[in-house]
């Protein structure tokens, strides 16, 4: 039996409005705890001229206790 004990995802934004909620809602979610998460703001410069920018949000996911797991979690992933 292999439980899924926690995840770690990275998802970038354009904005700090879009990354802000997404947090929010990704706090509200009652299948996984959010023991941690943090948002980045990110610049790629070019000649020393800002020529984009972005915000990026890590979230730690746990699903169960390593010491005594007692869900099994499937995960997919789907791409649009």
């Amino acid at each position: 039996m292999n439980y899924l004990i926690s995840a770690t995802e990275k998802y970038r934004f354009d904005t700090e409005e879009e990354a802000t909620a997404f947090i929010e809602k990704a706090k509200e979610a009652s299948i996984y705890n959010l023991p941690k998460y943090n948002c980045e703001h990110k610049v790629r410069k070019q000649k020393g001229e800002i020529i984009d920018e972005w915000f990026t949000v890590t979230l730690l996911k746990t699903f169960n206790d390593e010491k005594d797991p007692y869900d099994q979690i499937t995960v997919t992933y789907s791409h649009s």
